[in-house]
């Protein structure tokens, strides 16, 4: 039974548009100038709240920081899923993922906050249980099905995973201003992770 979606309240929609308003507005800042050189009252002015408004959604400035990275690996992760979805089996399915997870990573915003800064401010700790929570978690769970069927040959897929992932963020740093070259890098590196991943790929039984 599907239970009715509940109506929220004015203040409640209210509540949210602020906070959307504050993330979209830090993204801009965070990505243009970097967490160190933004300030809340920027942030604030830009997206039209008061100081009050936003210490009534987030601490301070690096809460903030933090809500705008779980968004980012959100919405990359439902991008993997997207592209995903479609594909016959597993296998097709780490390749499409990686490929959309690899657009993921060179929008300017996700290679700037979460790839380049989110370590020095989150701290690694924090910024791996993110990561493991969205788009990593997508491989992670793959990798270990593909292993469990006997169609992928490692001790630690867990391991393989977060290398691969690795490979992934990298390339996108390194795809960085390259112009006219992006997309035959791109396919370059798509290319790599997909020798790599097949190092470890079984033929089926």
């Amino acid at each position: 039974m599907n239970l009715p979606t509940p109506i929220k309240t004015r203040r409640e929609e209210y509540a949210d548009q602020t906070r959307s308003a504050l993330l979209a507005a830090a993204r801009t800042i965070f990505t243009t100038q970097g967490f160190a050189q933004a300030n809340v009252g920027e942030i604030a002015e830009i997206a039209r709240v008061t100081r009050g408004a936003f210490y009534h959604h987030f601490e301070d400035k690096q809460a903030l920081f933090e809500a705008l990275v779980v968004s980012l690996q959100a919405a990359a992760a439902q991008q993997i899923r997207a592209h995903a979805v479609a594909e016959p089996n597993v296998e097709a399915r780490v390749m499409a993922g990686a490929a959309a997870f690899l657009d993921s990573c060179m929008e300017p915003a996700y290679r700037r906050l979460v790839i380049q800064d989110a370590p020095a401010v989150l701290g690694e700790r924090r910024c791996r249980e993110i990561s493991e929570a969205y788009p990593y978690g997508l491989l992670i769970a793959a990798v270990t099905e593909l292993r469990k069927v006997g169609r992928l040959d490692c001790e630690n897929p867990y391991l393989v995973a977060r290398m691969i992932g690795s490979m992934i963020c990298e390339a996108a740093l390194l795809l960085d201003g390259a112009g006219s070259s992006e997309e035959e890098l791109k396919q370059q590196a798509l290319a790599i992770v997909a020798r790599v991943f097949a190092a470890f790929s079984c033929p089926p039984a």
